[in-house]
């Protein structure tokens, strides 16, 4: 055989392999190729990722245009309800762990059972959350350290995205029992859509057209949580119609106490997990604001966005993991989960290396898209550079992270993000930013650093094993 047909034929199984991800087909995780399972789950994870952070780039991107008042204002909205993301994230990590591993046991009904059970606790938890928010927006974003004027632009927008927030906690949550069944494919799609509707609605709602009144900023937040709102009833729809692996019916209305503690004894590690991380997101985004003023706190948010849409289809990947670690451990192999999880971390170390390059080099021109202001920038093209050189161990350390919640044992990642970002991270930012007198350059500097530190950290545990003993 010739190389070009060498060639020829391993470009044609690639791009087969690439429609097989993309179809609805339903695939048995725990058998055969562990380089095609992991692709087969990546590629829609990824693609499902990349459509959450289009939503912060198109908000951004459109709000930009308005004044670095709104644009501080969403950013440090965003920068408070990463604790509903938090939330949000947690539980979708409990049920994520707890379908796998029922899915990997052949055991459709209880995988059911426990994703109607998760939905539960959300609905609970979101309203606790989303009043207070609503009613305390001012009072929110003066504690952040916005200034008089950019409250009173913005406040409109606050309280909209803090009052819709249980359409973002049903998004996660509900996305995420479909990945821990392995059904990546209706995650993408509903995502895909919130986002498509969000893009259609973002300009006409904050610049208004013919009928439609201008809204401003806050026509953002509508559009945002009108298109969530959208992608939650489509994922609703798919789980009532039993024709997926995940199939509710009417019987799962009804709570079951041992399941609900269960997902409770996963997702509170879990959520703690994530609020650890997405406080420390919150007092670095409040020391740019202090020691930079508005132009730095817009600036940095701007570059925030473009840093986590890079990072979130990087994300998508390291739920693959998650998925093959539940629902190998479910069907007794934890060797296979082990080096599924040690394959997805390579494979996502050379995507964020390769996104790191990119951002370095043409960092000026990406962000000249979303600011014309030349302070606003400069710091936004510090931030992006300094943050993004540490990419390659963020890719690592989020497989890691996933593979043990995907085991169910949270308890592990929890601990590391607590003493890595609140006794390392943010300390050390305080440091360089206040007592060395870097001010916004020293919040960005430690940012990567940290970073670099907890993936270690999680990759050493990680290869100890005690996760593949966890029960769920």
């Amino acid at each position: 055989m010739s190389l070009n047909q060498i060639t020829s034929n391993r470009i044609s199984g690639i791009f087969s392999l690439i429609r097989q991800s993309l179809n609805s087909e339903l695939q048995d995780y725990t058998t055969g190729s562990i380089r095609k399972a992991v692709i087969l789950l990546a590629i829609p994870m990824m693609l499902e990722m990349c459509m959450e952070s289009v939503f912060a780039v198109v908000d951004i991107y459109f709000v930009s245009h308005l004044g670095k008042h709104a644009t501080s204002i969403v950013g440090l909205t965003e920068s408070v309800i990463t604790i509903v993301y938090s939330l949000a994230i947690g539980i979708s990590m409990a049920a994520t762990a707890l379908v796998a591993r029922r899915v990997g046991e052949k055991d459709n009904k209880a995988a059911s059972k426990a994703g109607m059970q998760s939905i539960f606790i959300s609905l609970a938890i979101t309203i606790a959350v989303s009043i207070p928010g609503f009613i305390y927006a001012k009072d929110i974003l003066r504690l952040m350290g916005a200034e008089t004027a950019a409250i009173e632009t913005g406040v409109g927008y606050t309280r909209i995205i803090m009052g819709g927030s249980l359409v973002i906690m049903l998004l996660f949550l509900i996305n995420g029992i479909f990945r821990g069944a392995g059904d990546a494919m209706m995650a993408m799609k509903s995502l895909w859509l919130a986002n498509i509707c969000n893009i259609i609605l973002c300009p006409l709602l904050i610049r208004g057209l013919g009928p439609i009144p201008a809204f401003g900023v806050a026509g953002a937040a509508m559009a945002t949580t009108i298109g969530r709102g959208i992608g939650v009833c489509y994922q609703l729809y798919y789980l009532f119609n039993g024709k997926r692996v995940i199939q509710f019916t009417l019987k799962h209305l009804a709570p079951d106490f041992a399941v609900i503690r269960s997902i409770i004894a996963i997702a509170w590690p879990a959520t703690l997990q994530f609020l650890i991380g997405s406080g420390s997101w919150i007092v670095l985004a409040s020391l740019v604001v202090t020691t930079g003023h508005s132009d730095a706190s817009a600036g940095y948010q701007i570059a925030i966005r473009l840093v986590m849409f890079f990072i979130l289809p990087a994300w998508g990947m390291s739920n693959a993991a998650a998925t093959l670690v539940g629902q190998n451990l479910g069907a007794q192999q934890p060797q296979r989960a082990e080096d599924s999880v040690i394959k997805t971390a390579k494979y996502n170390a050379v995507f964020m290396g390769l996104v790191s390059l990119i951002l370095l080099v043409f960092a000026p021109f990406i962000i000249s898209f979303f600011t014309k202001e030349a302070a606003v920038a400069g710091y936004a093209i510090l931030a992006v550079r300094i943050i993004s050189a540490g990419y390659v161990f963020y890719g690592i350390g989020m497989v890691m992270a996933n593979a043990f919640n995907g085991a169910g044992d949270t308890k592990i990642p929890t601990i590391i993000n607590f003493f890595g970002f609140w006794f390392f991270q943010i300390p050390l930012a305080w440091l360089l930013s206040k007592e060395l007198d870097m001010g916004p350059v020293g919040v960005f500097i430690a940012i990567p650093v940290a970073e670099t530190a907890i993936s270690i950290a999680a990759y050493i545990l990680f290869r100890k094993g005690k996760w593949k003993l966890k029960k769920v």
